[in-house]
């Protein structure tokens, strides 16, 4: 899934910084200057660390873009109850698996204009 979701993306100029798990994720969240990263795509079920507690540590870190960038739940589960969890997690939008292509731009498109306006205005 992974793999598929960065050829989607890279087909459409986006740059990917793949993560093989959770705890990966955040140290090349941590390791990056504020502002590098647009969105993060999150897998709930990843080795490691899954995206729920990913997501929250996320979140706690301390600086400038932590509390704002996109965190959007990849999931094959899609009950409400998963919905709910990523959403307290501090995720932004959930899409569930398989991708839907359109969706997947629709939402990223949505949210990294919705962060990046924000970060003009401060």
């Amino acid at each position: 899934n992974a793999a598929i979701a960065s050829k989607l993306l890279e087909r459409k100029g986006v740059r990917v910084n793949h993560a093989e798990n959770g705890y990966d994720a955040l140290e090349k969240f941590a390791a990056s200057v504020p502002g590098s990263y647009d969105a993060v795509l999150m897998d709930i079920r990843m080795p490691v660390m899954g995206g729920i507690d990913a997501a929250r540590a996320l979140r706690k870190q301390i600086r400038s873009d932590a509390a704002q960038i996109p965190v959007i739940a990849m999931t094959a589960n899609a009950f409400e109850e998963d919905v709910r969890c990523t959403r307290a997690a501090g995720m932004n939008a959930h899409l569930s698996k398989p991708i839907e292509p359109d969706k997947l731009y629709s939402t990223l498109s949505k949210y990294i204009t919705e962060y990046r306006r924000r970060q003009k205005s401060k």
